[in-house]
């Protein structure tokens, strides 16, 4: 198609792509797409291709694209108070209202919330907070953190060390020394194939334990775990994981961070996955969900105990040394605030746990028995398909026939998105929250197709 504009020539000269082959883009050998509009679960390129995101963005645009209720409510902001800063004791209305909003939806023994801007910067606050919390208490030496591999928890310097995939290290001289990764609670990967669920859980927890004692408990200072793993593979943990984890963490002091960037505000069909799961963390992580992806604001949860802790140092040491520019910011507190209520009123949890349930019962009915699929898994609305060269010894396809992204390539050739995830033949999908039955149906036969299409 003919255009009066150098927007294509403009993107691979001027534009750096994150999570992209630099040099493959710069050269026209990978595609762009350059996205102009969406609805409900569907967005349209340029070129005039209409597609249905079954990832949601990034598994952030909860409530849908084309939200009036949103968009108003970030122009209404931005005429009255595009921006205040959040320091010293100053506020916005929007801000406040926020704050109240998510701690009415989070655990009961949750106390403030902080805002920042990604769920990175979230959890670069999250350390911090730990870091100060040990200080205050007099323990100068109890500051490592567990991670888990495959967990992902950001790219910073200290949040790209806690992410456990090796394309977040390699070459930029990570995970710093005061991160540590303990097994990954995936159960479909075990080394040992004869481990039943309960003996894979007895062994990560043997794994964690054997760790601590090495690192000696009085060195470390947190864990950190999304409720389930995310970009990791879209793994729910083995029954009986977190019962057999906190424990751990309960009996050597240690505090847990839940990250729940992808969990949080209803993902899993509860409004927090910490409450999906039955765990009592310490911070939790927030992002995505949080507005939907209309603005970027992030936030870390902070529990009463922490609180009352963070109160002492500030009365010892005076006010407390961390925040950002746009901490806070009110057009991204505007988008939560209409957000939050935009969920409750549609009662777009209901719908998670309803046409989620459908999206995987269907897609394991419709290829559960592929011989290149060895497992189909999810939980609320969040799915993800593995595909395997052996379905029958797990073998796996080797990385450099790109099996994934193949399968991922052809669906979107076919007008729907889904995620060729990291370390694995993964294909992801994590649709908005207002997704229908016939929708789910359609993403589910298109998978069936691609599957088909590369594999046979």
């Amino acid at each position: 198609m003919l255009r009066n504009d150098q927007l294509d020539q403009w993107d691979r000269e001027n534009f750096f792509h994150p999570s992209t082959h630099l040099a493959q883009f710069a050269r026209g050998e990978a595609p762009n797409r350059i996205i102009t509009t969406g609805t409900n679960c569907h967005i349209e390129d340029r070129d005039g291709n209409r597609l249905l995101d079954a990832f949601a963005g990034l598994y952030c645009v909860n409530v849908g694209y084309g939200r009036q209720d949103i968009a108003d409510a970030i122009a209404a902001q931005a005429k009255e108070l595009a921006y205040y800063h959040a320091y010293v004791g100053h506020g916005t209305e929007a801000a406040i209202t926020l704050s109240k909003m998510v701690l009415d939806r989070a655990p009961d023994h949750m106390s403030k919330v902080y805002f920042g801007m990604s769920g990175s910067d979230a959890n670069e606050t999250n350390i911090k907070l730990v870091w100060y919390y040990n200080n205050i208490l007099g323990r100068p030496g109890k500051k490592k953190i567990i991670s888990r591999w495959r967990g992902y928890h950001g790219s910073g310097l200290m949040t790209g060390s806690l992410t456990g995939l090796d394309l977040f290290h390699k070459k930029f001289d990570l995970p710093l020394e005061q991160v540590l990764h303990t097994e990954a609670p995936y159960y479909y990967r075990r080394d040992n194939l004869d481990q039943s669920e309960a003996q894979f859980v007895a062994h990560c927890a043997s794994e964690l334990e054997a760790m601590i004692e090495r690192e000696g408990a009085d060195t470390i200072a947190a864990f950190i775990g999304e409720p389930m793993l995310g970009t990791g593979g879209i793994v729910p943990p083995p029954k009986g994981y977190w019962e057999a984890i906190q424990p751990i963490l309960e009996k050597h002091d240690i505090l847990l961070i839940a990250d729940e960037v992808v969990t949080g505000f209803g993902r899993l069909g509860t409004m927090f996955g910490s409450e999906h799961y039955g765990l009592k963390p310490d911070l939790i992580t927030i992002a995505k969900g949080l507005t939907s992806a209309y603005a970027p604001l992030s936030g870390s949860i902070v529990s009463e105990k922490m609180w009352k802790v963070l109160e002492q140092g500030t009365d010892e040491n005076g006010p407390i040394g961390h925040g950002w520019t746009y901490s806070a910011h009110p057009i991204g507190a505007a988008a939560g605030v209409a957000n939050l209520k935009l969920i409750d009123e549609l009662d777009l949890i209901a719908n998670n746990r309803e046409v989620g349930a459908y999206l995987n019962k269907t897609m394991k009915e419709a290829l559960g028995d592929h011989p290149h699929v060895g497992d189909v898994r999810g939980e609320g609305m969040i799915c993800a398909v593995e595909l395997v060269q052996d379905k029958d010894s797990r073998t796996f396809f080797d990385p450099s026939e790109k099996v994934g992204p193949r399968v991922s390539g052809a669906l979107a050739a076919d007008h729907v998105i889904a995620r060729a995830m990291p370390q694995g033949d993964i294909i992801g999908y994590a649709p908005p929250f207002c997704l229908t039955r016939a929708e789910a149906d359609e993403v589910v036969q298109k998978t069936e197709k691609a599957v088909k299409s590369v594999l046979g």
